[in-house]
């Protein structure tokens, strides 16, 4: 079977920052507290008139404008996200509409923090199969308009934001994508989750009264469960490849607490010089996440070819994933 590869990274952030000043007006809070607590300094928040799909669509232009390729060219659009405009249509059509890629099959993922890995899972088997040739994976999400804003545990950590990339078969010696491992356990669903809005509770009065259309988290469980999972998952995924830690060039986590990347990085050996780290900035951005830290880390040159780069993400589901890159 062809080998696939990345062969573009974009990215897009709303302009209006707010930062931890900003929320100390809004919530009982302090930025030392957030900082300590979180990494966190600032997040984007996206305009009133912005929604995923706006994020998404510009995003994936960087991405085509930094390849040199006609949305035309598209075969596929893939758009991980639990923050779509609608439930029907998808996110990934408006994409395509928005862009003008209209030969491109399109539909969505909702993985929540994992969705881009396992977004990327799928181009990856595409290509490899010689269904599609070039699909563009997006993960986009505007999580500033399903927080409350007045619950100081969870404001404080979200933002909004869209990263993706290119996938397109590995001519021999042009890099490649090593591995993708997806992984699940639905008996923990509730850590994190929005109860209403769906069809088991959809939204009422009383909902949203309630708050339950809100993103809810059991933050100390959902961190030690973090913890030990993304360490695994990274040491299995070096050792099915034949590789040690000190040969990963640079690891771009999740980015959801700056406590759990650098507790994972200790573990594993890695020092966080050969870690990507935006969570200061942008706070967590779920399935954007993992692709804004790679187009920045393309875009200030910290990849060459031939160098491992390795993904891992966990999240709502509760789900974790990891991707290994020959870059």
């Amino acid at each position: 079977m062809p080998q696939a590869r990345i062969t573009a990274t974009g990215s897009y952030v709303p302009a209006k920052k707010l930062t931890n000043l900003d929320l100390e007006k809004m919530v009982d809070t302090s930025d030392e507290w957030i900082t300590a607590r979180t990494g966190i300094k600032e997040r984007r928040i996206a305009a009133r008139n912005q929604a995923c799909s706006d994020l998404a669509a510009k995003a994936g232009a960087s991405a085509l404008k930094q390849r040199g390729m006609k949305s035309s060219e598209l075969d596929l659009i893939i758009v991980a996200t639990v923050t779509p405009d609608t439930f029907v249509p998808s996110a990934a059509c408006m994409v395509q509409e928005k862009l003008g890629a209209a030969k491109a099959a399109a539909f969505d993922i909702n993985a929540a923090c994992s969705g881009f890995i396992y977004a990327l899972s799928v181009a990856n088997a595409f290509v490899r199969s010689g269904q599609y040739g070039k699909v563009l994976v997006i993960g986009s999400e505007v999580l500033s308009k399903i927080t409350n804003w007045q619950d100081r545990s969870t404001c404080v950590l979200f933002g909004d934001g869209a990263g993706a990339v290119l996938v397109e078969p590995a001519p021999a010696g042009e890099g490649r994508i090593v591995s993708v491992d997806i992984h699940a356990d639905g008996s923990k669903g509730d850590l994190l989750m929005i109860p209403a809005g769906g069809s088991r509770t959809p939204v009422s009065e009383e909902t949203v009264k309630k708050g339950l259309h809100y993103l809810q988290m059991s933050g100390n469980e959902t961190f030690k469960v973090a913890v030990k999972t993304l360490e695994n998952l990274v040491l299995n995924t070096l050792r099915s490849n034949g590789l040690q830690s000190s040969q990963i060039s640079l690891l771009i986590p999740h980015q959801a607490n700056l406590r759990i990347i650098k507790a994972t990085a200790e573990r594993l050996g890695i020092p966080m010089e050969r870690v990507a780290v935006n969570i200061d900035r942008f706070g967590n951005t779920s399935a954007a996440s993992i692709p804004i830290a790679l187009d920045e880390a393309v875009r200030e040159g910290r990849l060459k070819r031939g160098e491992y780069v390795l993904l891992e993400a966990f999240g709502g589901g509760l789900t974790w994933a990891s991707a290994l890159l020959e870059w």
